[in-house]
């Protein structure tokens, strides 16, 4: 029972896509570590392959090409555990099997947020993007400690995204008519951003698919938080792009509960501000607008990115 030397994505969907060729040795890591396997559960989003043990545990086995994200999870595992008011998994076990490591950690109580957020009345909506707006500012008040030395850097990860966004956003299909504004935008992005600003922890995705929800008698609200394979240090403004696209939608209400759940007053909120953060949704590691910016028809609605980030944020 091994596990294969997988270098990239396709070969690794592929091979992921029999959970024949694996399950068999996340049985045997278990069985290793003294778990119980009996009933696995494999989860298919995502992209490490995640499999729910018995008794409450999950075996998260990361490919030898996504080691990075190994270590991501594994420092900021450590570096959060009780430091936050909500639940995070705790760390059981971690080791290696030909060449792919893996964390045991535990499963929280809680629905997936991407299940609940479509049906949840307004009201609800505007609650729990103030409860994440807090979580993204709980999280960053948390020392980084050993992830400041995760690579690249801020300064040198922005710098990397400013060189290669132009061409990015023209494979991903970005209208032609936004180029130069994009353009006038890079131009401006390395003053907008700080780069040497004190670093905080990052997730990077405070999207519904990485929290969860519990009902209490008034409603949902925020019941923990989950995944940090892509967690790194940099300016704080960036965690809050994912809930700004996927979940404020140019809500106007929305985004001012997410702006007041991380601690941007109404008079922060400027238009220096919503450039910055233009910039930094444009240079996200993950940015993709066309399929990312959940308001209807935005492309036929804006003519540059100005109007764009009155769009996203407006007052």
């Amino acid at each position: 029972m091994h596990l294969p030397s997988l270098t990239n994505y396709d070969s690794y969907r592929a091979w992921r896509g029999d959970a024949s060729r694996w399950l068999p040795v996340a049985r045997d890591i278990a069985d290793g570590h003294g778990l119980s396997c009996v009933a696995p559960h494999v989860f298919s989003t995502g992209t490490n392959l995640v499999i729910a043990l018995d008794d409450g545990l999950i075996l998260k086995l990361f490919p030898p090409f996504l080691r990075p994200q190994f270590v991501s999870e594994r420092g900021a595992l450590a570096a959060l555990r009780g430091r936050l008011g909500i639940p995070i998994p705790d760390l059981i076990a971690e080791g290696e099997r030909d060449g792919w490591p893996y964390l045991v950690i535990t499963h929280l109580a809680g629905t997936v947020g991407s299940e609940v957020w479509p049906s949840l009345p307004e009201a609800e909506r505007e609650r729990v993007l103030a409860e994440i707006g807090a979580v993204i500012a709980e999280v960053q008040r948390v020392p980084p400690g050993s992830l400041l030395a995760l690579e690249p850097r801020w300064e040198a990860f922005m710098r990397a995204q400013i060189a290669q966004c132009r061409a990015r956003h023209e494979r991903l299909g970005l209208p032609a008519k936004f180029l130069t504004s994009l353009d006038d935008l890079l131009r401006d992005a390395t003053e907008l951003i700080p780069m040497s600003a004190p670093p905080v922890i990052l997730t990077g995705e405070y999207i519904p698919e990485n929290f969860l929800l519990g009902r209490r008698a008034d409603g949902w609200h925020v019941a923990g938080l989950f995944d940090f394979g892509d967690v790194r240090t940099g300016w704080g403004e960036y965690d809050l792009l994912g809930p700004s696209a996927f979940m404020a939608a140019g809500h106007p209400r929305r985004v001012r509960s997410l702006f007041e759940g991380f601690g941007i007053s109404r008079n922060d909120v400027t238009f220096t501000l919503k450039r910055r953060l233009m910039a930094l949704m444009m240079l996200h590691s993950a940015s993709d607008p066309l399929r990312h910016i959940c308001i209807a028809g935005w492309p036929d609605r804006v003519d540059d990115f100005v109007q764009l980030q009155e769009l996203i944020w407006p007052d």
